[in-house]
């Protein structure tokens, strides 16, 4: 299909129709379309030539002989027309073969864009001064190197990056803009002719030089209407996670150097050489004892062969150096420099024990003063027998060496903490050119390098925009709209916007970048996959304005994203403080609440999608989902038909966040919509703590709630907490949390009367405290200490001090199911619970929060833990804290069904047959409860008492939610169906109301408020709209003349005021059904207000006077349950590994290695899989065959050999193990020799191991023409065991060829390819 312009010409591309006269319907992006010229019309003549017409015809008479004669002729003629046709055929298909071969060859692949044959090559050469307009006419291909000062591409021209077929090209463009629009086009490969060179546009000049541009100022490619942007380079993976896990030099236990620590003598180190760990660590004076020398001499002699050994001296070793010593060094280790060893001589050496000189590495200098150095080094390579290339090195010297990061490539405990490993380089590259440090007003008080990068914006009305495949470094500038990628105001991008072609990034590393990865600004329906962002200033994947919806982010890693200056929520604390040009008057910014939000992914409306995505090493968050009251920045003004924090969540499947500070994932709060002023001094966009998430049908509050599906989140390594979900109704599903300060905290959607009720609920999770994944110091791990199971050496999510807490409830209402939590241990300075609250909570909480079919592995100590004073939980005496609560409907916390579990010292929710649980500092209680919220008016500072007449001796004394608001809110958790007083510190309030939260029908309290005896009231019922703050139903309270006669009436509207006393009493009853988590009803929040009149001053507290009068023995309404006995059947998450990768299955592995004493004492050594345990007693090996193939699990082979049936177990290794096999392999009993090294080779070992004098030998290996990266070799030393080590081995890889059953679902691309339908 062609089309022609103005001038006659076929353009290079076919262009969608998007609302501009420059494109055209029949247009697929990426698909060349030849510039062939059209066939020529028929003309008139060819069309007569062509024609038919009747003729005239002649008839002649001829003798015999001239007929015979002209049929000689004839004859004689059709034979050479034979063979003039047969030379002239096959001259034609001789040519045509010629033509067909060159033309296989030679001809143009459609596909490609530098093949179009309209394109002319074009070198516009080294000229910074040249300002190139590529026009109508204009089809150039850039074949070489060339600067320039500035590129516009317009009105149909088209500039083509030249490419080879072998890829051989390398050009780079230097220009300070490029700015297509108008019909103009920009093709640097296509999505089916992959770029195969090496192409790069570098954007340079400074920030205070060159004109800037209107609207995208300098340094930039930019896109208008009718603009084009093709870029694709060469296709591969971008990122995945590690398969081994990489220590510091690829290392398990990090590499090795040792040095000079100005210990005197002979500092001597031994390494296991199939390990690499660290064996021994001695020191030997050498200098000063000859009973040094001799006890180094034992130590040499009593090394087994292989084993590596590093050697330096410190300060200096001969002098008492004995001779036998030399010698065992010489002949042990190879030495040839020990022997002429001088005084304060630098000596290092590394060498293998019984290796000879061959495996010895050494050097020797001369002492020399510290300012001249006289350094000794020594250093050699190895592998273990996983494969790992290690190396030793020995210093004679001290020097300062800073260790490379860990970088976890396992699933531990469960839970995949494998790191991410990411493409950065790509054959087509924009950057920026930057200065050698910052200069000019880019910010240089906080960053101390150029942060003027380059940018590209794309604007709205582009022809066709795609990018894959594209590095983008030193991108970004400290400039509002500069961004590496930035879709600015474009609209609707998909089908709805007329892109017959969606558009997309796919496969973009963008890194070192100085402002953002990808904006995504007034845009919706972009695809945003397999992009990288590393090493970026301020948030890195953002969504802008509030207003973006339908964009879908997929298989997107963001890396290490630190603060910038751009916006608020990009500062870290210093930069808060100081930037204060935008706020009113003096007001001093505070960082906690109005910056440092810093995040990977800043998703700014729910209504978008994220899928497979992974966040690491965020300055606060790895995804942050907040809530616009109303659109902002460029947006303002724009009506939304449906508010955000109302919308219902898109796509939220199998994302992974770790090494955040605040949090892994954050649901809450929004930004400031209003400029600074006198009534609120902080800045526009500051973080703001006004919206909350509660999502409805069709985003409309009068229809019923849509809940928010949180569906596999893996969070680990968050200081503070793994997630952060405030709002409801929210589901959190098929999730991990390991190591985070906090797993997960629920917050509610708001305060009551605000907010109608919603839920939270975590199911099918998993919660890990203290994971084997000790960590590595560095980055955002700044806390280290002693921890877990272990007690050994760890990173801490905060100090030694904080309490770490698997599931926080903060107020509720909650519910916890099907959940597992492990390893919660505390340690002498932390208190460490599976189950904890919110420290320092002066917020209300309802007993409507509950947990069910949870499971508790066998190291926590503390199920639930009420907090004590002390650090961290400073007094404990704010509201919240004391009025903490949970319902434990099945007993899996406590061990009794259906009961209540509060704060030890809490008499409110108290009866004689409860439980105390010292150890969690609460009490468990069988009950009926509910919330009684009772708020004043103009009484700021006033302390509420409320006591139960059983136990007037415990009194509860709150402090009020608030207690500067005009309108301070107690809310006391209160035992139904019992009597209670309230009183106050100073003067009784004048207006009071008290609403009936989370009462059923019909339930009820009685309650007696202190008033002074002259106090007059009217007291009134109604029931309160929270929509609209109206009030219906209303009555009118009657006084009675005495408490018998209210508790007769107890179901009418009346009221009894004891003047004796004080007291005034009525009952709290519950007229109609309340629904679902409502905290009211369904008829509206049942209210009672109180007005008191009365002169008096006097502080209003009766307590005195109330008891014993009111005093009402204790008892218990509803029996305590008897203890359950058993385990509990169905609880915790029936999943036993959670990944990243959740189409993959996994064998869950277990070994059970005892010590010498463990086995002397009787315990027994296992091999677990899946569950099913498969014991030894007597010393051997037990061997298991597993079938790779086969899920769950199918064992093919059990065998045990003794160790005096070694040979037989060997051959059996070799021979007999079928394809396609899991080996499991464990012994029991001290190893003296198990010659089957070279056996395990073939099962997946690198080298053969050292299996002399062992106490613990586990392997994990493979048969088959594979070699997988989990085979794994351990070893204890003598008389030790190995403990209990775990393993997650995946099934069905298809590297082991396993026969096929069927295609694997992927839930992921079945969501990916929902997001494009549903755009």
């Amino acid at each position: 299909m062609h089309a022609t312009n103005s001038r006659g010409h076929s353009p290079a591309f076919l262009q969608p129709q998007n609302g501009n006269s420059h494109r055209s319907s029949g247009y697929v992006p990426g698909k060349v379309v030849p510039l062939r010229p059209p066939p020529p019309p028929k003309s008139q003549a060819s069309a007569k030539f062509t024609s038919t017409r009747p003729e005239a015809r002649a008839t002649f008479a001829f003798s015999s002989e001239e007929q015979a004669q002209r049929e000689s002729r004839k004859q004689k003629r059709h034979k050479n027309t034979f063979i003039c046709f047969a030379i002239t055929s096959f001259s034609f298909f001789v040519a045509l073969a010629v033509i067909l071969g060159i033309s296989s060859k030679y001809a143009p692949d459609e596909n490609c864009p530098d093949q179009n044959p309209r394109l002319r090559n074009w070198d516009p050469g080294q000229d910074s001064a040249k300002q190139v307009v590529i026009k109508e006419g204009d089809m150039f291909r850039l074949t070489s190197d060339a600067t320039v000062n500035s590129i516009v591409i317009k009105d149909g021209g088209l500039l083509v990056f030249g490419d080879d077929k072998d890829g051989s090209r390398n050009i780079t463009l230097r220009t300070r803009y490029i700015l297509i629009k108008d019909g103009g086009a920009l093709h640097i490969g296509a999505e089916n002719c992959r770029y195969k060179s090496k192409a790069t546009i570098v954007l340079y000049g400074k920030s205070d030089e060159g004109e800037s541009m209107p609207t995208f100022g300098k340094k930039f490619i930019g896109v208008e209407a009718g603009g084009t942007l093709e870029l694709h380079g060469a296709q591969k993976a971008s990122w995945t996670l590690l398969v081994r896990t990489l220590n510091s030099s690829g290392l398990t236990f990090g590499s090795h150097a040792f040095e000079k620590d100005f210990s005197r003598g002979l500092n001597v180190r031994v390494i296991d050489q199939d390990t690499a760990k660290i064996l021994e660590i001695e020191r030997f004076d050498t200098h000063e004892y000859h009973n040094e020398s001799r006890r180094l001499q034992k130590f040499l002699r009593d090394q087994d062969p292989g084993r590596i050994v590093a050697i330096a001296v410190g300060d200096s070793a001969v002098k008492s150096l004995l001779q036998g010593t030399i010698q065992m060094i010489q002949d042990r280790l190879g030495s040839k420099l020990i022997q002429g060893l001088g005084y304060r001589q630098a000596w290092a050496l590394v060498g293998v024990i019984d290796g000879g000189s061959t495996s010895c590495n050494e050097s020797v200098r001369n002492y020399e003063n510290h300012s001249s150095g006289g350094k000794a080094l020594a250093q050699r390579e190895f592998y273990t027998v996983d494969g790992q290339k290690f190396s030793v090195t020995a210093y004679s010297e001290w020097i300062e060496e800073t260790p490379q990061f860990l970088h976890m490539g396992e699933i531990i405990d469960g839970v995949d903490m494998r790191a991410e490993v990411g493409i950065l380089t790509q054959n087509i590259v924009i950057r920026g050119e930057m200065e050698d440090s910052c200069y000019a007003e880019n910010q240089c008080q906080f960053f101390d390098y150029d942060t003027f990068g380059g940018h590209v914006m794309i604007k709205k009305n582009f022809t066709s925009v795609h990018l894959s495949h594209v590095e983008l470094k030193h991108m970004g500038q400290q400039h509002l709209g500069r961004y590496p990628v930035h879709f600015h105001l474009c609209g609707d991008v998909d089908y709805k916007g007329g892109y017959r072609h969606a558009t997309f990034v796919d496969g973009l590393s963008i890194h070192h970048s100085f402002s953002r990865c990808i904006t995504v600004h007034g845009t919706n329906g972009l695809l945003i996959k397999d992009t990288i962002g590393f090493d970026t200033l301020g948030h890195c994947f953002f969504l802008e304005d509030g207003i973006e919806q339908r964009n879908t982010l997929f298989h997107n890693l963001g890396l290490l994203t630190k603060p910038g200056t751009l916006l608020p929520t990009d500062r870290n604390n210093s930069m808060c403080t100081t930037m204060r040009e935008k706020v009113f008057g003096n007001y001093i910014p505070v960082p906690a609440t109005d910056c440092m939000a810093v995040s990977t992914f800043w998703i700014a409306h729910p209504n978008n999608n994220l899928i497979n995505n992974a966040a690491a090493g965020s300055q606060d968050a790895g995804i942050w989902y907040l809530f616009h009251k109303e659109p902002t920045g460029e947006s303002s003004g724009l009506q939304l038909l449906a508010k955000p924090e109302l919308t219902p969540l898109g796509i939220f499947y199998n994302n992974r966040v770790h090494s955040s500070f605040k949090a892994g994932l954050f649901i809450d709060k929004g930004v400031k919509t209003t400029n600074a002023s006198a009534a609120d001094p902080r800045e526009y966009l500051c973080l703001d703590n006004s919206a909350r998430f509660r999502p409805h049908q069709d985003a409309d509050p009068e229809k019923p709630r849509v809940a928010a599906l949180i569906d596999r989140l893996i969070a680990f390594k968050n200081n503070d907490n793994g997630a952060w979900v405030r709002g409801g109704d929210i589901v959190v599903q098929n999730s991990a949390f390991a190591d985070n300060g906090i797993g997960l905290t629920f917050a509610s959607d708001g305060s009551f009367p605000s907010d109608e009720g919603s839920s939270q609920e975590v199911s099918e999770s998993l919660f890990i405290g203290e994971s084997r994944n000790y960590g590595f110091q560095g980055g955002q791990n700044k806390y280290v200490g002693t921890g877990g199971i272990d007690q050994k050496p760890r990173t801490l999510p905060r100090n030694r001090t904080f309490p770490i807490r698997g599931f926080q409830i903060y107020d509720g209402p909650i519910h916890v199911t099907r959940c597992t939590f492990k390893q919660y241990v505390p340690t002498p300075d932390r208190h460490t619970s599976a189950i904890g609250f919110l420290m320092k909570n002066s917020w209300q909480i309802t007993p409507r929060n509950n947990i069910s079919l949870v499971k508790f592995g066998p190291h926590v100590s503390l199920n639930v833990f009420f907090g004590k004073p002390g650090p961290w939980f400073e007094d404990c005496e704010l509201d919240g804290d004391k009025n903490s609560i949970f319902h434990d409907i099945d007993g899996s916390v406590t061990g009794y069904k259906d009961v209540y579990v509060g704060r030890i010292d809490n008499y409110l929710i108290r009866h004689p047959s409860c439980v105390n649980v010292t150890k969690w500092n609460a009490v468990v209680c069988s009950g009926n409860y509910a919330q009684v919220y009772v708020q004043t008016w103009s009484t700021q500072n006033l302390t509420m008492t409320i006591t139960r007449d059983e136990y007037p001796a415990y009194p509860m004394v709150l402090r009020g939610i608030n207690q500067k608001a005009t309108f301070p809110q107690y809310q006391p958790v209160i035992m139904l169906e019992k009597g209670y007083t309230i009183h106050w510190n100073g003067p009784a309030p004048k207006t009071a109301f008290l609403y009936l939260i989370n009462f059923n029908k019909n339930d009820w309290i009685r309650v007696g408020l202190c008033y002074p005896s002259n106090t007059s009231f009217q007291v009134t019922f109604g029931f309160l709209q929270r929509h609209n703050g109206s009030l219906s139903k209303m009555e009118e309270y009657e006084p009675l003349h005495s408490l018998e006669e209210l508790q007769r009436k107890q179901s009418e509207r009346k009221f009894y005021f004891d003047s004796s006393t004080g007291l005034l009493f009525l009952y709290l009853k519950a007229k109609s059904h309340r629904d679902g988590h409502s905290y009211c009803s369904s008829q509206g929040c049942e209210r009672v207000k109180i007005q008191a009149a009365t002169d008096s001053k006097d502080i209003s507290n009766c307590m005195a006077k109330a008891y014993p009068q009111y005093y009402r023995k204790p008892s218990a309404l509803k029996p305590m349950p008897s203890m359950l006995k058993g385990l509990c059947q169905g609880c915790g998450t029936h999943q036993v590994v959670f990944t990243s990768d959740p189409h993959r299955s996994y064998l869950p592995v277990q070994f059970q290695s005892p010590s010498q004493a463990e086995t002397q004492r009787g315990d027994l050594s296992v091999i677990s899989i899946n569950g099913t345990d498969f014991t030894f007693r007597s010393e051997g090996v037990l061997l298991l065959v597993v079938d790779a193939c086969s899920v769950p699990f199918r064992l093919t082979e059990k065998k045990i050999f003794s160790f005096a049936d070694v040979s037989l177990m060997e051959e059996y290794l070799k021979t007999s193990i079928p394809p396609r096999s899991i080996v499991l392999l464990s012994t029991r009993g001290e190893i003296k020799q198990l010659n089957i090294s070279d056996s395990l080779v073939s099962l997946g070992l690198a080298k053969p191991a050292n299996l002399y004098n062992k106490g613990s030998t586990i392997f994990l290996g493979f048969s088959g023409n594979f070699k997988p990266s989990w085979t794994k070799l351990f070893t204890s030393p003598a008389r030790e065991g190995l403990g209990l080590l775990e393993q997650f081995v995946p099934l069905q890889l298809d590297g082991y060829g396993c026969p096929r059953a069927g295609t694997v679902r992927r839930r992921d691309l079945e969501l990916l390819k929902q997001t494009s339908k549903a755009h």
